[in-house]
């Protein structure tokens, strides 16, 4: 276990885990452009000891695998995994209180430690002292990508109560006041949102600590999803294996005495600015829109202080393995939220949020003459009413009967649904509701529409494995490529809004019912590029479901309507981009080259590649 950043990163230095970059580094593109190439070769965490304009030191990649991430946790895994199993089935106590004895105990012996009001160790420092790191080309200025953001319940102060949370942080750029004013970038939902109402309610300003650095478990702390009544800053001590130590300062903001470096400020009611660009988790720009400002009251860094960091984009990325943890240490927690659910898998490749796989029970209508998902659905519905998971656009939900199922081979799920759905009365629709902020495929910010596809019952297809007669020589579509079995791929004309694109689906729609029944092939994919989507899955499922937006891009071939339902032949996504999409991430050509240096023979990174 390690009460420090440093301590950390010198136990992954010596058990090869860790490189030391030495040559001068400049935040502006550079340092994430080194990172994004060393986490796509899978090699190893970076400690950036030269780094231009700030004389602190930063760390990146400490997450970038599965098997690192269990490393640095090695000795508190299992006793957190207990411990967060009881909160999930508290019912495993009381038939096994001695097993869970050791659980209960380690709960105990993680609870936060006040240290008193002592800033010992701390030097007050501003924002342009810190390693300002810029992202990706049209990012609007520096962010903080790993923070921890506390804040307490103005009705209920004190730390059990508090908030622990990930929301990113913009330092520099637009129109903050350089060293006085910082952006939070969240949901009004999250717990910070909620104390940020009260405190509003009240006329008061909330006070806000931004704490960055210190032990690696109290940064995955801030992202977990933990149960109802499991505080962040608990579970922060339990995973590090000793208590979060904290304090208060002078002008009673909460300080973390392990943190390396710690923000502090108000957050005045109605008090916004615009925040961002930011290349974030999708693939896209976020795009500026108005969040809650921060008045910046005190920062504050350890003497040798490190400064963590992760670059986001399109996935996988490094908060891929943040996802894969999260998913086994809170193991079957959505079973117990959810009755009747196997699994749920929130698919990294499509970006985690617009698209859910996920395994359920049919036991409404064993006995029927005619199976059809009836349970899927209040169980579909469930999952789309659950925390995160209600941020999703595309829900694809089957019954598992004889043959055992996992969402997590994710090609045969796709036929394993495909092969059963009835596509006239599986396909299930939401609009006009809420997705995630950051996808831009919907009709505006935060909102856009869902769909579910359920499938159960006995096999009603074969699916094709090359590309139908129907969708060849096609007028105004072109290069037809199979994906998937029963999943082709197509090329579609420009068009300037939604009034000419669904002009085109309709002309390909009967173009296609004009030339026959083609059962075999449920769904087509109408897009950009059918080359580079049909290349792989990670390309089909990134492609076709960030660019989409179910209600108004979903399509059908001798489509209807019977008392309110939506009914088809073939499924038709429109997954083009749209003229109201955020842009794509690319890289700049010019810091790409700059970097190669470092990876050269004579380069701290030389054989890494």
């Amino acid at each position: 276990m390690y009460t420090t950043l440093e301590a950390c990163i010198n136990d992954l230095e010596r058990n090869g885990h860790l490189v030391r970059i030495r040559e001068e580094v400049d935040p502006l593109l550079e340092m994430s452009a080194i990172h994004l190439r060393v986490f796509e070769a899978g090699g190893p965490a970076l400690l950036f000891e030269n780094i231009k304009g700030s004389r602190y030191r930063a760390v990146s990649n400490l997450f970038g695998t599965v098997e690192r991430s269990k490393f640095i946790f090695r000795d508190t895994w299992e006793s957190t995994q207990n411990v967060i199993a009881l909160r999930n089935d508290p019912m495993k106590a009381l038939k096994s209180p001695f097993r869970h004895v050791r659980a209960g105990t380690s709960a105990i012996k993680a609870l936060p430690l006040q240290r008193g009001n002592n800033m010992a160790g701390f030097k007050e420092i501003k924002i342009t002292d810190l390693p300002l790191i810029k992202h990706w080309p049209m990012d609007g200025g520096a962010f903080v990508t790993l923070p921890q953001v506390y804040s307490e319940d103005p009705d209920k102060t004190g730390i059990m109560k508090a908030n622990l949370g990930m929301y990113r942080v913009q330092l520099t750029g637009n129109d903050y006041a350089p060293d006085n004013e910082i952006g939070l970038h969240y949901q009004i939902h999250r717990g910070i949102g909620i104390h940020q109402h009260k405190a509003n309610r009240k006329g008061e300003p909330l006070k806000v600590s931004i704490f960055v650095g210190g032990p690696p478990a109290h940064t995955l702390s801030a992202v977990m999803p933990l149960p109802e009544g499991l505080s962040e800053l608990l579970f922060a001590g339990l995973l590090a294996g000793r208590r979060f130590r904290y304090g208060y300062d002078a002008d009673g903001f909460c300080i973390s005495h392990d943190a390396d470096f710690v923000i502090t400020g108000e957050i005045h009611p109605g008090e916004t600015k615009p925040e961002g660009p930011f290349g974030d988790h999708l693939g896209y720009y976020s795009l500026v829109h108005p969040f809650p400002m921060m008045r910046v009251r005190k920062v504050y860094a350890k003497q040798n202080a490190i400064w963590p960091f992760t670059v986001v984009g399109r996935p996988p990325q490094e908060d891929t393995a943040f996802g894969a943890l999260i998913h086994e240490l809170t193991g079957g927690a959505v079973k117990q939220e959810v009755p009747g659910v196997k699994e749920v898998h929130a698919i990294d490749a499509a970006g985690v949020h617009p698209l859910l796989l996920a395994i359920g029970y049919e036991r409404y209508t064993p006995y029927t003459k005619v199976k059809q998902p009836a349970e899927l659905l209040t169980i579909a519905n469930r999952i789309l009413g659950t925390g995160q998971l209600s941020l999703a656009k595309y829900l694809f939900i089957a019954a598992e009967e004889e043959q055992p199922l996992s969402t997590h081979n994710v090609s045969e799920f796709f036929s394993y649904i495909l092969e059963r759905i009835d596509l006239k009365r599986d396909i299930h629709f939401q609009t006009n509701t809420t997705i995630d902020t950051l996808d831009y495929s919907g009709s505006g910010l935060n909102q856009g529409s869902k769909v579910i596809f359920a499938a159960c019952g006995d096999k009603k297809r074969e699916l094709c494995i090359e590309v139908p007669e129907q969708l060849k020589e096609l007028r105004d579509f072109s290069n037809p490529r199979i994906v998937l079995p029963g999943i082709v791929a197509i090329e579609g004309p420009v068009f300037d809004n939604y009034a000419d694109a669904a002009k085109q689906l309709q002309e390909l729609s009967e173009s296609i019912r004009m030339r026959g029944a083609m059962s075999e092939c449920p769904m087509i994919v109408l897009c950009d590029d059918s080359s580079f989507l049909s290349e792989s899955l990670d390309n089909f499922l990134w492609t076709t479901f960030t660019r989409s937006n179910p209600s108004h891009d979903m399509y059908g071939v001798n489509d209807n309507f019977a008392f309110k339902h939506w009914g088809c032949d073939n499924v038709i996504i429109d997954a083009r981009t749209k003229p109201h999409h955020a842009p794509p991430l690319i890289l700049d050509p010019a810091v790409e080259k700059r970097i190669d240096q470092l990876f050269t023979s004579n380069g701290s990174l030389s054989g890494l590649l």
